[in-house]
């Protein structure tokens, strides 16, 4: 469907550019550009870093349990409330 672009293309959406923005504004664009490129940059660093600690953290909770399993059975235990009769049901 799309071809590559070649220097011909490149050069055609550089004078556009030009004609678009003007020369006094092209440093400032650029300027910006990098500083948004930077910024993306660094929040994906500090996603890629976030999940690595978080990782480690998951693995240590996990090697050092604080509960002990027989006291989670002693919380899971269902224990039946009796039952009342202080009603009796109409026989009909």
């Amino acid at each position: 469907m799309f071809r590559q672009i070649g220097p011909t293309e490149i050069l055609l959406i550089l004078g556009v550019v030009l004609l678009l923005f003007g020369g006094r504004k092209l440093p400032e664009l650029a300027r910006g550009s990098g500083r948004a490129l930077r910024i993306f940059k660094s929040e994906v660093k500090e996603l890629n870093d976030g999940d690595d600690k978080r990782d480690d953290a998951d693995v240590a909770a996990a090697s050092d349990p604080t509960v002990r399993p027989d006291q989670v059975a002693d919380d899971l235990t269902v224990r039946p409330e009796p039952v009342r009769r202080d009603s009796t049901p109409e026989q009909g």
